[in-house]
C-alpha cells in the first residue's frame, strides 16, 4: 500500500466502525493534521521500548478542541485512543491500536506562569525545558528532570509520574502537580484538585476509598519511588484527598490531560557535583543512605563500563578525569555560593566511605558529566560486548536501604541468565535503570523468563517494579506479583469508573496484553550485506543496525537556546518523518515486511529519508550510534543497483568526474563559467540536471591544484610516487603486520606529509590546497603530492552508487595506502571527504588490511598541526597571533560527527581568536540542497544559525568555514563570497609574519 491511502483493515480494534469511517470523521471534526499513511503509522508504531502497535491513524490536534472532538469521535466509534507526548516511553505506554493522539506537535505553550505563587500552567505537549526556559528568569525550575528533559512533554511526564536526578530533592512529578484539566473516559471535562469535594468529579470514587482505606494504607506509598500501578494513596484523607496527584501516573488509562498546574522551585544558586569513587556499583549503593543525611540535590549511580562507552564512542576527551573506581556516585550539592556548597560537598564526602573524591564546581567539566549521565539510556543500549541492550526491567527501585544487597542478588540473577547490562540511575531515590541484552531476535520467551524473575527479587526488597517510566506493556501482567488481589481489583474498579469502555490506552495497567506480545524485534528479518555497506558493527546485518534506535529521541531535543547538528530538516519542520527516530521506525517497518511491505523500493522509505541531509551527526550525537546518512545511502544502493537512476545522481553523483573533464582544458573551464553565469542558461541546465533552477552552478578552476603543483608550485612540493615509500604490491602485507615497514625520511630532511587533494580542492578550490602547503611548509613538513589522483568516492556515496563508491576507494588505497603503513601522516581539506576515510571507507571496503591503515593516518590540517612530536609540526613552530581575529566559524557537520572540531578550536583560541561557533547545519550538506525539491528545506535549516549569524555580524568579522559546501551555502543565500578555510587563514598570516 502506498503512502497517503486508506485501507480496510479488519485486525485493528476499531469497534463498531471500520477505519475508513472513523478517518473520514476525525477529518470532518478534527483542524489538526488527521494522517493514516502508512509511513506516518510506521513512525508512531512504537516508542522507546520493545513494542509494535500499529496505530490505525495518528491525529495532531492543533488546540483543545481538537482534542476534544478526537475524543468523542473514539467514544462514539469505540476506537481506542492513545495520547503521546515526545514518545520517549520505555515501557510501552505510548503505543496503542485505533487513534494516537500526538500532544507535542501544536499543543505545547507555557499558558500562564505566576512567579509569587511559584506555579505555571501548561499545555500537555510543552517540552520541560521549555518550561525550564519560561521560569529561569524569575530565578525558578520545575523540580523533577529526566535526562530526556529536552524533549520530554509534561503530558508525558504527567502520565508517567516521571523524576529523573533532583527528584531526591524535589519529589516526583506527582509531588509537583497542583491541578489538572482532564476529560475521563466517559467524556467528563473536570479541573482535578484536592481537598474536601475533590471526588465528587467522578461518581463513586469516594465511596471505592472508603471502602479500601486499609489497603490505601498499607499497601500503596510505602516509598518514594513506588511507582507501579495507580497511586491511590494520594486519595487518602490524611494525604490531602488529591485527585489531581492520584491521576499522576495512570499513564493515559483514565484521563486525557488538557492542560496542567505545576508548583515551581527555585533554582540552585551554585551547584557543585562531587563523584566518588568505589570499587562497584553495589559498594556505591551501600554508601547512599550516609549521603541522604546531608540533603543533596542529586545522588546518580554510574556504571563504569558506561564510561567507558563514551570514550570509545565519543573519545577520551569526551570525560573528564575521575576518582578510581568500577562505579560512581555523582552527588550535587547546593549552596548561597560555590564555597558554601564546596564546604557541603566536602563534608559529605567525609561521609562517602571513600577516599577516591571528585570535586567539579559549575563549569565545562560538570555539565560534561551530567551530559554523560543524561544519554544513559542510549549508551546503555549496547553492553560492554557490543549487543543490543534492551529495555524492560529498566526502572525497578527500591528504599534506598535495601539498593546495595538488591543490586548484588540483581547481578547475580542476571548472570544466572546468561544477561549483561550497564547499571546507572537515581540512586539516592533506590532507582536502577537497566538495559539487558536479552537474546529477542527471534522470540520474546527470554524476556518473559527473565522479567518474571526479576519482578518477584524486587518485590522482595520491598521494591516497586517502575520507579518512574511507569508499567505500560512491559510491567502491567506482573502487577499480581506486587499487589494482593484486592488492590488489584481495586485498580479495576477504579478504572471502570473513568473508563468502563477500555477506549483509553487499552491493555496498560488494567486488563493487560502479554509483556511478550507485539514486540518489535522478533518480527524483523535480516537484511544481510551484499555489494554495499558490510555492517560490521552491526554483525553485517543492517536490521540490526537501524534496531540501534531505541527511541531515546535525543534526535527531538529542544535546542532552541544552543543549537544543535542532529536532524537539520527535523529542526526545520518539526514533523517526525524528518526525525531520525522517525526514519529508523520506518526502516524497522521495512524489515517487518507487513505495514511497509515493498522492501527497498517502498514509498514510505523514500518519503522518510528524502529530507535526510547526510550529516551524520545521529552518528556521533545520538547517544546509540545510528547512522541515517549510512543508511540512505544502503537504501538509494539496493533501490537503483543495476537500474536507471534520477538525473541528479548522475549530475551532482559524478560531479568529481564532470570537474575533472573541464578543467582538465583551461579554456573550457573558462568557457563553462561564462555560460553557466548566464542565469537563463544556468536555470536550464540546473534543470536538465534534477536541480533546483534557484541555485547557481558551482564555478571551476581554471587552474586546479595539481596542475598548479607541477609548475608553479614545483619548488614547494615533491611529487611522490606510491612506489616510494615501499611498494605498492607490499602496502597490503604491512598493513596485515605481514611485513615491516620502510622508514621513509623526506628528501630535504623535514618530516613528510602526504597532503591528499581531493576533488573539490583540486578542482572547484584550489587556493584551499595552495594556502595549506604554504601552512604546512612553514610549519616544517616536506609536503609530498602523490602523482596519481585520488577520489574518495563521496559524491558516490551520498547519492547510494557504492559500487561506484568502492572502485575509487579501492583506487585511492592504491594511492594513499603506502604511504599509510609506513606511518606517513595524510592531511585532508574538504572535511567531508577527510571524514569518508576516517569511517565509511572502512565498512566499505572492511577486508582491505590498507583501510585501517588509511584512516589511522588521516588528520585534518588542525589535528596535525596541534598533534604532539613525532606527528606534529613540533615545537619549533607555532601558530601565527590570531588575537585581532574574530570570526563566525561554521563546522562542516562531517566534521563534528567524525573527526570532531575540537583540535581547530584548540588551535584557533590559543592563537588568540574569537569565535561564534555555529552549532547546526549550513543546509547545503553536498548535493542535498541543490536538489530540486529541497530548496525550501535548505534555506530554513541555514536560517537556523548561519544566515542570521552572517547577517548580524560586526564588519571585519570573518566567516570561517573548511567545507566547500559551508562556504558555497553563504555566498548562494547571503552573499558571503569572503568564507575562507582554515589553511586560508593560517596562509595570510604566515606570509604577513614572513614580512
Amino acid at each position: 500500500m502506498s503512502a497517503g491511502t486508506t485501507e480496510r483493515r479488519p485486525d485493528v480494534r476499531s469497534g463498531g466502525a471500520d477505519v475508513p469511517e472513523v478517518v473520514a470523521r476525525l477529518r470532518r471534526a478534527v483542524r489538526g493534521e488527521v494522517d493514516d499513511s502508512s509511513r506516518r503509522r510506521a513512525e508512531y508504531s512504537t516508542d522507546a521500548s520493545n513494542y509494535r502497535v500499529v496505530p490505525s491513524v495518528v491525529v495532531a490536534p492543533r488546540d483543545t478542541d481538537d482534542v476534544l472532538a478526537a475524543l468523542e469521535v473514539a467514544r462514539e466509534t469505540g476506537t481506542p485512543l492513545t495520547s503521546r507526548g515526545g514518545g520517549t516511553s520505555v515501557a510501552g505506554n505510548s503505543v496503542g491500536t485505533g487513534i494516537v493522539l500526538d500532544l507535542s506537535a501544536h499543543l505545547h505553550r507555557v499558558l500562564a506562569l505566576d512567579p509569587e505563587a511559584r506555579t505555571a500552567r501548561v499545555e500537555p505537549g510543552v517540552v520541560m525545558s521549555a518550561l525550564q526556559r519560561a521560569a529561569a528568569p524569575h530565578g525558578l525550575r520545575f523540580g523533577p528532570d529526566p535526562s530526556t528533559q529536552d524533549r520530554a512533554t509534561l503530558g508525558g511526564m504527567i502520565g508517567n509520574n516521571a523524576c529523573g536526578p533532583h527528584a531526591v530533592a524535589y519529589g516526583r512529578t506527582a509531588d509537583n502537580v497542583v491541578a489538572l484539566d482532564v476529560v475521563d473516559g466517559r467524556g467528563r471535562r473536570f479541573e482535578a484538585g484536592a481537598g474536601a469535594g475533590a471526588l465528587d468529579a467522578v461518581p463513586g470514587l469516594d465511596g471505592l476509598v472508603r471502602e479500601h482505606l486499609d489497603v490505601l494504607r498499607t499497601e500503596l506509598g510505602r516509598f518514594g519511588r513506588q511507582v507501579s500501578g495507580y497511586s491511590l494513596e494520594h486519595l487518602l484523607p490524611e494525604r490531602g484527598t488529591d485527585l489531581a496527584k492520584a491521576l499522576v501516573g495512570t499513564e493515559g488509562t483514565l484521563t486525557t490531560t488538557l492542560a496542567a498546574t505545576v508548583r515551581l522551585v527555585p533554582v540552585a544558586a551554585a551547584p557543585v557535583l562531587v563523584v566518588l569513587g568505589y570499587p562497584d556499583m553495589a559498594t556505591a549503593a551501600d554508601a547512599v543512605p550516609a549521603l541522604l543525611a546531608h540533603g543533596p540535590l542529586a545522588v546518580e549511580g554510574l556504571d563504569a563500563r558506561l564510561v567507558d562507552v563514551v570514550r570509545r564512542h565519543r573519545g577520551a576527551s569526551a570525560v573528564p578525569p575521575l576518582p578510581a573506581g568500577g562505579g560512581w556516585l555523582m552527588v550535587e550539592v547546593g549552596g548561597d555560593s560555590v564555597d558554601e556548597a564546596l564546604a557541603r560537598g566536602r563534608a559529605l564526602a567525609a561521609d562517602a566511605g571513600t577516599t577516591a573524591v571528585g570535586v567539579f564546581p559549575p563549569g565545562p567539566q560538570a555539565s560534561a558529566l551530567w551530559r554523560i549521565r543524561a544519554d544513559g539510556a542510549g549508551l546503555a543500549g549496547r553492553t560492554p560486548a557490543g549487543e543490543q541492550a534492551w529495555p524492560g526491567f529498566e526502572d525497578s527501585a527500591v528504599p534506598p536501604e535495601r539498593l546495595g544487597a538488591y543490586l548484588r542478588e540483581l547481578e547475580a540473577l542476571m548472570a544466572g541468565h546468561g544477561v549483561d547490562g550497564l547499571a546507572y540511575g537515581h540512586f539516592g531515590d533506590g532507582c536502577v535503570h537497566l538495559r539487558l541484552d536479552i537474546p529477542m531476535a527471534h522470540s520474546g520467551d527470554p524476556l518473559r523468563a527473565f522479567m518474571e524473575d526479576a519482578a518477584r527479587l524486587v518485590v522482595a526488597h520491598g521494591g516497586s517494579m517502575s520507579g518512574e517510566h511507569g508499567d505500560g506493556r512491559a510491567r502491567s501482567e506482573l502487577l499480581p506479583l506486587m499487589y494482593s488481589p484486592r488492590t488489584i481489583a481495586l485498580f479495576g474498579a477504579v478504572k471502570d469508573l473513568f473508563d468502563p469502555a477500555d477506549g483509553l490506552n487499552p491493555g496498560v495497567l488494567v486488563r493487560p496484553a502479554p509483556l511478550d506480545a507485539d514486540l518489535r524485534r522478533p518480527a524483523a528479518r535480516p537484511l544481510l550485506p551484499t555489494t554495499g555497506f558490510s555492517f560490521r558493527h552491526d554483525g553485517g546485518d543492517m536490521t540490526n543496525a537501524v534496531h540501534r534506535c531505541v527511541g531515546v529521541g535525543k534526535c527531538r531535543a529542544d535546542t532552541s537556546a544552543a543549537g544543535g547538528f542532529m536532524c537539520p530538516s527535523y529542526r526545520a519542520t518539526q514533523d517526525e518523518k524528518d526525525v531520525t527516530r522517525g526514519r529508523a521506525r520506518v526502516l524497522q517497518e521495512m524489515a517487518n515486511g507487513t505495514l511497509v511491505s515493498s522492501g527497498w523500493s517502498s514509498e514510505e522509505v523514500h518519503e522518510s529519508l528524502d529530507l535526510c541531509l547526510s550529516c551524520k551527526a545521529c552518528s556521533s550525537d545520538c547517544p546509540a550510534g545510528v547512522d541515517m546518512a549510512q543508511y540512505k545511502s544502503e537504501v538509494l544502493h539496493r533501490t537503483y543497483e543495476g537500474r536507471l537512476r534520477p538525473v541528479d545522481h548522475y549530475a551532482l553523483g559524478w560531479l568529481p568526474r564532470w570537474a575533472r573533464l573541464v578543467t582538465a582544458v583551461p579554456a573550457l573551464a573558462r568557457a563553462a563559467n561564462a555560460v553557466l553565469g548566464v542565469r537563463p542558461v544556468a536555470r536550464l541546465v540546473l534543470r536538465a540536471g534534477g536541480m533546483d533552477p534557484r541555485r547557481s552552478m558551482v564555478r571551476f578552476a581554471p587552474e586546479p591544484f595539481r596542475r598548479w603543483a607541477r609548475t608553479q608550485g614545483a619548488a614547494s612540493v615533491r611529487h611522490a610516487t606510491t612506489a616510494e615509500p615501499t611498494a605498492a604490491s607490499r602496502s597490503a602485507e604491512v598493513a596485515a603486520g605481514q611485513a615491516p615497514p620502510t622508514p621513509v625520511a623526506g628528501g630535504s630532511g623535514r618530516p613528510p606529509v602526504v597532503l591528499w587533494t581531493d576533488s573539490f580542492s583540486d578542482s572547484l578550490a584550489p587556493d584551499v590546497a595552495r594556502a595549506a602547503v604554504a601552512v604546512l611548509r612553514d610549519a616544517g613538513y616536506e609536503v609530498l603530492l602523490p602523482e596519481q589522483e585520488a577520489c574518495c568516492g563521496l559524491t558516490w556515496i551520498s547519492t547510494g552508487q557504492l559500487t561506484g563508491a568502492k572502485e575509487r576507494l579501492t583506487h585511492l588505497l592504491g594511492v594513499l595506502g603506502p604511504f599509510a603503513v609506513n606511518g606517513i601522516p595524510i592531511v585532508g581539506l574538504e572535511p567531508s571527504c577527510t571524514a569518508v576515510l576516517r569511517s565509511d571507507l572502512q565498512d566499505l571496503l572492511p577486508d582491505d588490511p590498507r583501510a585501517a591503515a588509511v584512516a589511522r593516518a588521516t588528520h585534518t590540517l588542525a589535528e596535525l598541526l596541534t598533534a604532539p612530536a613525532p606527528v606534529g609540526p613540533g615545537e619549533r613552530w607555532t601558530v601565527p597571533d590570531l588575537s585581532d581575529v574574530t570570526a563566525v566559524v561554521q563546522p562542516h557537520c562531517h566534521h563534528h560527527s567524525v573527526m570532531t572540531w575540537s583540535a581547530d578550536r584548540r588551535l584557533l583560541t590559543d592563537a588568540g581568536a574569537r569565535l561564534d561557533v555555529l552549532a547546526g547545519c549550513c543546509g547545503l550538506a553536498g548535493n542535498f540542497g541543490m536538489q530540486r525539491g529541497h530548496y525550501e528545506v535548505s534555506v530554513a535549516v541555514a536560517e537556523q544559525a548561519l544566515l542570521p549569524a552572517l547577517r548580524e555580524r560586526a564588519p571585519g568579522t570573518l566567516y570561517l568555514a573548511d567545507g566547500f559546501s559551508c562556504r558555497t551555502q553563504a555566498e548562494q543565500l547571503a552573499g558571503a563570497d569572503d568564507g575562507q578555510h582554515l589553511a586560508q587563514l593560517l596562509a595570510a598570516r604566515v606570509a604577513a609574519r614572513a614580512g
